[in-house]
């Protein structure tokens, strides 16, 4: 089992910039029935191990020189400009009393739905929320995608084969992951408009000589007179 070395620490509020500083990071650990304990981790270890293990497998928390205790990384806050790990909450378990934990879903092999029909995987879990004893912990769930051939096919919470002493809180008809049809394009052609001057019948006025023109402008202003002579009585 992984072992990871914390000591105690006294620093606490605002002065735990100066333990960042020191390449340290400032911890608590907590558990039921469990007096709270301020701690501090190195920060490169801490890192090493967090990557390696996560959050979903136990490991031995060695508090000063003291006997190491079974604990978990319940809770990690990193930076929001730099994303570097900020403080920690461990949460010390008794092997006796069952926990809640989220544990990380590992898609493996090759959907026949995407590599031959084009599809687009859709994933909808990265991780199931457990309850269970400690000793029953995963490091992770595998999922084989190479199920789905179709369309039609997807995985769903209930189709994972999960260890008989896990307590799954998720909803078992809850979408794990599936395969989505490609999206067409709809192209849509735009028919040219017609060119009046080439239907038959229709004069346009590039059609008439100029004398016609003036000829049909001079009896428009003529009418347009008559009009206005006869308001005027």
């Amino acid at each position: 089992m992984t072992e990871l070395s914390i000591t105690t620490r006294t620093i606490i509020g605002k002065k735990v910039k100066t333990l960042r500083q020191d390449g340290k990071i400032p911890a608590v650990v907590y558990g039921h029935n469990v007096k709270s304990i301020s701690v501090m981790v190195d920060y490169l270890t801490f890192a090493k191990i967090y990557r390696a293990v996560g959050g979903s497998v136990l490991i031995d928390l060695k508090l000063d020189a003291n006997k190491s205790v079974k604990a978990l990384i319940q809770d990690v806050s990193t930076h929001p400009v730099t994303g570097k790990y900020e403080h920690v909450d461990f949460h010390q378990v008794r092997m006796d009393e069952k926990i809640t934990a989220e544990v990380p879903i590992v898609f493996t092999g090759e959907a026949k739905a995407v590599k031959e029909l084009g599809g687009v995987l859709v994933k909808n879990l990265n991780q199931l929320r457990i309850e269970c004893l400690p000793d029953d912990l995963r490091q992770e769930i595998v999922v084989d995608i190479s199920l789905l051939e179709t369309f039609a096919n997807s995985i769903q919470v209930k189709d994972l084969n999960l260890p008989q002493t896990w307590h799954v809180l998720n909803n078992g008809d809850e979408l794990v992951i599936g395969v989505e049809q490609p999206r067409v394009e709809e192209v849509v052609t735009v028919a040219p408009e017609e060119d009046v001057s080439k239907v038959e019948g229709v004069e346009t006025p590039a059609d008439k000589t100029e004398g016609e023109v003036k000829k049909e402008t001079g009896a428009v202003k003529a009418e347009k007179g008559k009009k206005e002579e006869k308001k005027d009585k």
